[in-house]
């Protein structure tokens, strides 16, 4: 049977403690118990149903928990206060001081500088592999390997990771395989794939306002727990916890997800089409000629297309600042980070958000000076929007 998120996102109903179609918010830090025993089972992690602390968890976190769960086909999820509220515990819990990681190279500067600069004060290394080549990234593991890391499709060269391929080698290492499927919800489902836990930034897409950060970790009710342990669990103890208002606000947005995804879909198809058409160096996984085009295809659930994300070429980063400033003077989006707002956010990833990655690794990976990476947003009339973009092109001699 085809695996279908949005169904999973939509048969989900919940009642407010009014009879409210959304449910309630629970606007507290802390939850009182009618038995001092019934607060010393919630402590050693025995009561369902009660909480305790809202760093520990709450009714609207769990609301926003399940339904994110529901969309990846785990069992469980636990939310956070930001992506990398995310990213870290997971890491930090699944791996101990001589523990190793084999990672992408090209992912989120955030997750490169924790990997690269933060967990070796903790005596976890990491190797960094082309992801796109099963047989470097099999050779990278050693004895101590405990996850394999990469984002389902990578930022921001959009390379585009095999994740059944990738299971098959964690499966075979006894490794856990995380993917942030960050770029890619409802278009890729990573667990129907293989892999083990599958982390978000909410901030993206999945909430697609700009109004807010968050992260999830979608996995098994274990590894849940483990992360929830109020002893043990990275999650807990970080302190990375969302509140309760913020998840009540990406719930609502969640509902809207897979209109949002479609319509961020095509827009980026057609420019895409169209730049690539002009003679634009054009990174898209739609694009025929990506070279992971096939690939995406055979694991993406088809509704929702190839995502919002593109990147083009311009030349060099005089052009590539001159090109956004113009673009956002003629109200086509946003020279700013992030992605997944209805407007475009247009930003060189090579001065902003990959400038953790050192520039001799940035030019090994094929991130260039002239690099511009466009989330697409949802624009009503994308021919119109194209017809401009070409005319600051041809202003700039780009085309």
């Amino acid at each position: 049977m085809t695996f279908k998120p949005a169904n999973n996102i939509q048969d989900l109903q919940y009642f407010g403690e009014f009879g409210g179609v959304n449910p309630s918010i629970s606007d507290s830090s802390t939850y009182t118990f009618l038995s001092a025993k019934t607060m010393f089972d919630t402590f050693e992690g025995n009561a369902d149903g009660c909480y305790l602390y809202s760093r520990h968890s709450s009714p609207s976190n769990l609301y926003l928990g399940e339904a994110l769960a529901a969309m990846e086909g785990t069992e469980t999820a636990t939310v956070t206060a930001s992506g990398m509220g995310a990213i870290t515990p997971v890491i930090l819990q699944l791996c101990d001081a001589g523990d190793h990681v084999v990672s992408s190279r090209t992912i989120y500067g955030g997750t490169y500088a924790f990997l690269k600069n933060f967990t070796p004060r903790l005596g976890i290394s990491t190797t960094f592999v082309d992801i796109t080549k099963l047989d470097t990234v099999e050779a990278a593991i050693t004895p101590t390997t405990k996850i394999l890391y990469c984002e389902s499709v990578s930022n921001p060269l959009l390379e585009v990771a095999d994740i059944k391929g990738l299971a098959a080698i964690a499966k075979k290492h006894n490794l856990k395989l995380v993917v942030d499927n960050t770029f890619s919800p409802l278009s890729i489902s990573p667990i129907n794939l293989g892999a083990d836990i599958v982390v978000h930034s909410l901030t993206k897409f999945i909430n697609g306002s700009s109004d807010t950060v968050g992260g999830v970790v979608c996995g098994t009710h274990e590894l849940i727990n483990d992360l929830r342990n109020v002893n043990s669990g990275a999650a807990m103890l970080l302190g990375s916890t969302m509140d309760s208002l913020r998840s009540a606000s990406v719930l609502k947005n969640l509902r809207t997800l897979h209109i949002r995804m479609m319509q961020h879909s095509h827009n980026a198809t057609y420019l895409a089409e169209q730049f690539e058409n002009d003679g634009l160096k054009t990174v898209y996984p739609g694009l025929a000629s990506h070279p992971s085009h096939e690939l995406f295809k055979s694991m993406m659930n088809e509704k929702y297309g190839f995502g919002g994300m593109m990147t083009i070429d311009v030349g060099s980063l005089d052009k590539a600042n001159a090109l956004m400033e113009m673009m956002q003077e003629r109200n086509l989006g946003y020279l700013a980070v992030s992605l997944g707002f209805y407007k475009t956010l247009f930003s060189a990833p090579g001065s902003s958000t990959s400038s953790e990655i050192p520039e001799d690794e940035q030019e090994a990976m094929g991130l260039s000076d002239g690099l511009i990476r466009f989330s697409i947003g949802l624009d009503a009339d994308i021919e119109r929007t194209y017809k401009t973009m070409k005319a600051c092109m041809k202003e700039l001699n780009i085309l």
